[in-house]
């Protein structure tokens, strides 16, 4: 008589709440999510402002979003392009009542960013939209 492995299976049932969640209710989220910037680029002229940190002076035919998310996504892909280029947050404290994402995107208040190196008067931040929807940005040096 030959020994066999002895094979057991356990069936593990999926817990799901009683009621419907969130994600039943609204299936396609993530693709209005993800539309956030479909159209239209956002360029934007970065000024030093001494002592304080830099202020974004976006060209005539910029297109800023209207909704919060993409306002949200377009400003948090604008930090991550400036890190990536080599500027740091100020030291100097935000005011979140004067510095709300609508106001630096529109170029109205002065971001706490930071470079070694002068930003001149050719550095812009430029993005645009990727094949997800979600925006891509870059500094460039015109």
């Amino acid at each position: 008589m030959v020994a066999r492995p002895l094979r057991v299976s356990f069936a593990v049932p999926v817990m799901r709440p009683p009621y419907p969640t969130f994600w039943d209710l609204h299936p396609r989220i993530h693709r209005v999510y993800c539309r956030a910037m479909t159209t239209g680029s956002y360029v934007a002229r970065i000024v030093d402002v001494p002592d304080h940190g830099i202020r974004l002076e976006p060209a005539d035919d910029t297109e800023r979003p209207d909704e919060p998310n993409a306002t949200n996504l377009l400003a948090m892909s604008v930090a991550l392009a400036l890190g990536a280029a080599g500027y740091r947050h100020h030291p100097e404290p935000r005011d979140p009542d004067l510095q709300t994402l609508d106001t630096l995107l529109a170029g109205e208040s002065v971001m706490p960013w930071v470079s070694d190196t002068s930003a001149g008067d050719n550095t812009y931040v430029v993005c645009t939209p990727a094949s997800t929807g979600l925006p891509h940005c870059q500094v460039e040096h015109r």
